[in-house]
């Protein structure tokens, strides 16, 4: 994703190997908003404290439910021409529950979809 995010677009990325459904389309449509936009997130992201909290291993399909502390505080929102910072909202949260469904494809698991709890600081 960071890479994705980086130069405003997943092409060229590994993006299908890790994500795939609604959570792929979500970065292809972000990336291309932000490449519109004029656009870049640069930096790194962490996922703290991963947890497994929820596992269905008996479906056709197995999924899994991860829990994490997502950590965007190195992760910055820059000009794509000027690479300048550009402002954020002074109160918004670095570091904050997120909540990620696997399935596990035939070449491995894959996020099909995140949901950050960003009101839920952790």
């Amino acid at each position: 994703m960071e890479r994705s995010y980086a130069q405003g677009s997943t092409a060229g990325t590994d993006i299908k190997r890790y994500a795939a459904g609604v959570k792929l389309v979500r970065v292809q449509d972000e990336t291309s908003d932000m490449r519109k936009d004029g656009q870049r997130l640069i930096g790194s992201v962490t996922a703290g404290d991963p947890t497994v909290s929820g596992l269905d291993i008996e479906r056709k399909v197995p999924s899994a439910t991860i829990t994490s502390c997502l950590d965007v505080s190195r992760w910055d929102v820059v000009d794509a021409k000027t690479r300048k910072k550009l402002p954020l909202p002074s109160g918004r949260l670095t570091k904050f529950v997120n909540v990620s469904t696997l399935e596990r494809w035939p070449d491995g698991w894959k996020v099909i979809e995140d949901d950050p709890q960003e009101g839920k600081p952790c």
